[in-house]
């Protein structure tokens, strides 16, 4: 008599229903993020046909992020409880008439409203993030995660069709265009894919006969994750929000730095989101192998570096030398420009594939508010920093003052794991 093979646990296995979640994710993902970075490329536009200021622009740019971040927990807690494929959907569907009103808008506070309308589409992506949390194979939980955050390859589609959209059709249509790949998507997450199935342990009569431990009552009670979650949220919540506030200002500041088009500056935008795609897979099937305590200095230094060679304005600086005065003029060349952006998205997407994988691995029981948390404060860490970069370029008059800001931010970061570091080594 042959012994009883052990059922492998939920996730261990790549299924059919794996495949399909761990594909259709990161489209719906790509959907949602090209719908966001929308403004990026036609708020450049309508920055010049409306008239309006950088102030008001900036505030078009953070408005989907603004409510993408409040949306983000609570359509964690409706995944979780509903199931994330129905609220994929729902949340997919939720942002059609939005672009359908982008298309049909013609003063500031209807853009507005509808950027703010685009953010609701943030419940998606932490939908999403639940939903494949429990759904993938768990030896490769890093490289699905990975797979699905590649999703804000999005940007690139928007980076290289909405010009060409824009010039060919008007930027009218470029909204409207975005609505049945969005409609296409929810359909085959209706059709092909499954609700992950609930986890029982114990039957109601057993629950009745155990008495709660006073710790399992205090963490229930508690609804706020403990100090180490909100701790791995912040460091996620950097390079979440960094890169997104990136990819939605890159374009008009690369128009109005180097004096390109718009259709220039969209494609150069694309040497920052393309590596940030690839980061991201990359940074999760590494976090499979490694823990990403050791990764997270190296990819933090990587970025600081960077972040201080984009912070050099251009300058003249005159030197009073023995035998007269030596002149240094100093102006970042666009391919200097491009290859830093280029180095700093992969090192961003390894970061957030990595600390993703983390949380999964540590936090996985706890999905919904540990990822619900990470997503959250990296929106509205990426709603600040369009108004950052609007300080340091219209009242500072420094133009690369927002990446000055970010290299402030990950040097608290990283004073903050160094902190974390030195207090696990004492205990």
């Amino acid at each position: 008599m042959q012994p009883a093979v052990k059922a492998p646990p939920l996730g261990a296995q790549v299924d059919y229903r794996s495949l399909v979640v761990v594909l259709l994710s990161p489209l719906a993902f790509a959907l949602v993020f090209a719908s966001w970075t929308i403004f990026a490329v036609l708020g450049v536009e309508l920055k010049r046909v409306l008239h309006f200021g950088e102030v008001q622009f900036a505030l078009l740019l953070a408005m989907p992020m603004f409510t993408g971040a409040l949306a983000a927990l609570p359509m964690a807690v409706l995944a979780h409880r509903l199931g994330g494929r129905r609220v994929m959907i729902g949340c997919l569907l939720l942002i059609c008439p939005f672009l359908w009103a982008i298309a049909h808008s013609d003063a500031y506070l209807e853009f507005l409203l509808a950027g703010a309308g685009l953010g609701l589409g943030a419940g998606s992506l932490a939908a999403g993030l639940v939903y494949v949390a429990a759904l993938c194979p768990r030896r490769h939980a890093g490289l699905a995660l990975g797979l699905y955050g590649a999703g804000m390859l999005g940007a690139g589609l928007t980076y290289f069709l909405l010009p060409l959209i824009s010039q060919a059709y008007g930027w009218p249509m470029a909204p409207k265009l975005y609505l049945l790949p969005v409609l296409l998507v929810a359909l085959l997450l209706w059709v092909f894919a499954e609700d992950a199935p609930r986890k029982v342990s114990l039957s109601v009569e057993a629950l009745d006969d155990l008495e709660p431990s006073p710790e399992y009552v205090r963490v229930r009670r508690c609804w706020l994750p403990p100090p180490a979650v909100c701790r791995l949220a912040l460091y996620y919540s950097f390079f979440y929000g960094a890169f997104v506030a990136l990819a939605l200002w890159l374009p008009g500041y690369l128009a109005a730095q180097y004096q390109l088009s718009l259709k220039l500056a969209a494609l150069w935008a694309l040497a920052f989101t393309l590596p940030g795609g690839v980061g991201q897979i990359v940074g999760g099937a590494l976090a499979d192998r490694r823990d990403f305590r050791d990764l997270r200095w190296w990819v933090s230094a990587c970025v600081m570096v960077c972040l201080f060679l984009l912070s050099y304005p251009d300058f003249t600086m005159q030197i009073h030398g023995v035998h007269g005065d030596l002149t240094l003029v100093f102006s970042m060349p666009l391919y200097g420009f491009t290859a830093l952006l280029a180095v700093m998205g992969l090192a961003m997407g390894i970061g957030k594939g990595s600390l993703m994988c983390l949380l999964h691995r540590e936090y996985g029981d706890d999905m919904v508010r540990s990822g619900g948390l990470a997503l959250a404060l990296g929106g509205l860490f990426a709603a600040v920093l369009p108004l950052m970069f609007v300080l340091g370029n219209e009242w500072i008059g420094v133009r690369t003052a927002g990446f000055m800001f970010l290299y402030a931010a990950l040097a608290v970061c990283m004073l903050l794991m160094l902190w974390e570091g030195v207090r696990a080594q004492a205990d």
